[in-house]
């Protein structure tokens, strides 16, 4: 099994704080790797130091063995990566399918003239976007909500949505960031299978949760992060006896 995403001695700080410090990992292709820490561990840091967002100071990131460091987002995207957030970014105004289509940004190459004109290349790549969009929709089991308004939906199908929406650009490599927050035990079954779907359909999943009982469940491996630095990695067995991580983490008895 070959590696998809290869991090090495990754740092940030911010004035005097490591947010970041040293981290190293590697990610199998078609898995579920977890990323897990008490809050302020450096977590959503990593996600944004991953995705372009935010500038390492030092260190290395290899997707298909291509450097990431120094690479705007959209280019990052272009690569074959896509995540969601912790705080649900969606465009309330749109149609559950315009929100998806928004992520197929990737995929789009016409000219902002055949726009402003409506051009056929235009209209054909509209329909091909909504096309795909239309698939991401069905794979999350949203279909017959497509041209619903995303204001009318309940929580728990908005945090499906915005999966649907990283799905849309087809991309290799999926960050989902606290996906189960503010779900119910119905939801978070739901939201369990889906993320199984994702690596039997042969996209990778890196994860950031607080949902213990989801991570050790789904997992292949799980990073245990703490003040920025790396504390355990290994499976979700090894990981729920390692001393360390009890005691900063999971809890001591």
């Amino acid at each position: 099994m070959s590696y998809l995403l290869e991090v090495s001695g990754l740092e940030k700080a911010y004035g005097g704080v490591k947010a970041v410090n040293g981290v190293s990992f590697r990610v199998k292709e078609q898995t579920i790797f977890s990323v897990i820490g008490p809050n302020g561990a450096g977590k959503t840091t990593l996600f944004n130091l991953l995705t372009g967002i935010e500038r390492p100071d030092s260190g290395s990131i290899l997707f298909h063995e291509d450097q990431l460091v120094g690479l705007p987002p959209f280019k990052v995207a272009l690569k074959g990566i896509s995540r969601t957030f912790q705080n649900l970014q969606i465009f309330f105004n749109m149609s559950v399918v315009e929100n998806v289509m928004v992520g197929c940004h990737r995929l789009g190459n016409a000219s902002m003239l055949s726009a402003i004109f409506r051009l056929p290349s235009m209209l054909r790549e509209e329909r091909l976007i909504r096309h795909k969009a239309l698939k991401a929709l069905e794979f999350c089991g949203m279909s017959q909500m497509r041209d619903k308004p995303a204001d009318s939906l309940p929580y728990g199908q908005l945090k499906k949505l915005e999966i649907a929406r990283a799905l849309a650009s087809e991309p290799h490599l999926v960050l989902l960031d606290e996906p189960a927050a503010g779900l119910n035990d119905t939801e978070t079954v739901e939201l369990s299978e889906l993320i199984k779907k994702l690596v039997e359909n042969g996209i990778t999943v890196l994860l950031v949760e607080h949902n213990m009982g989801l991570v050790m469940d789904i997992s292949d491996e799980v990073l245990v992060l703490n003040y920025g630095e790396l504390l355990a990695m290994g499976t979700p067995s090894a990981i729920q006896k390692d001393p360390k991580v009890v005691a900063a983490y999971l809890g001591e008895e």
